[in-house]
């Protein structure tokens, strides 16, 4: 007759933690909740029969813990919804590379003859002058506009100076003038430029305008 020797072999508890991972850290609000029910049953269960606990209070004191708990999920939905908003953010700014776009400014490219610079109205004005200068600050070329309408609005330049002669390529700068009337209109000079680069950091969503400089994806007016 043979014997059978058995033995029981146990797990470490430590690797039942791994392997089953911890337990969800609660949140600020939870843990509070938790606090003070467990507070509240202590002090019903200890509470002196002749000097009962005021149910005024304790119901007053529950309204505020679930004022409390829904402002805490109110900020986690919060908390997801930048998130998300932010990544979508980024995957728009990041498919902008390459195209062109139109945000505040007063650079403007020449190329062969061509140009466009725009600019934003407040309201409709009858007169409009646009004042280009080369990088010296020289006065090169004066445009005179008669009404237009509200809002975006953009030109072209033929590259010709004042004398009829053709600029050479390169960066100008420009500034607008507008009257409705004797009104004088504040006028946001636009640029329009290609996005070459994408940045993500402390002040936001970047986008690098080739020959513009940095300007902020909200910035953007229009692109194309």
């Amino acid at each position: 007759m043979s014997t059978i020797n058995t033995q029981t072999q146990t797990v470490d508890p430590s690797l039942l933690a791994s392997m089953n991972g911890s337990r969800t850290t609660k949140s600020a609000a939870q843990d509070a909740q938790d606090k003070f029910m467990t507070l509240l049953v202590t002090q019903m269960k200890n509470q002196d029969p002749l000097n009962p606990l005021d149910n005024a209070q304790i119901t007053s004191q529950l309204a505020q813990l679930s004022t409390v708990t829904g402002i805490d999920k109110l900020n986690e939905t919060m908390s997801a919804m930048s998130g998300s908003f932010k990544s979508s953010q980024s995957m728009q700014a990041a498919s902008l590379i390459g195209h062109g776009v139109v945000v505040p400014g007063t650079n403007v490219e020449l190329k062969d003859g061509k140009s466009v610079l725009g600019f934003d109205l407040p309201q409709n004005a009858d007169k409009i002058q646009v004042k280009i200068r080369d990088q010296s600050g020289a006065l090169v070329k004066t445009l005179d506009f008669n009404n237009m309408t509200s809002g975006f609005n953009s030109v072209s330049w033929d590259g010709k100076n004042e004398l009829g002669a053709v600029a050479a390529n390169g960066n100008y700068s420009f500034e607008v003038k507008a009257n409705a009337g004797d009104t004088k209109l504040d006028v946001t000079p636009l640029s329009f430029g290609l996005v070459s680069s994408v940045s993500f950091g402390g002040q936001g969503t970047m986008l690098s305008i080739l020959n513009g400089g940095e300007v902020a994806l909200s910035d953007v007016r229009q692109m194309f």
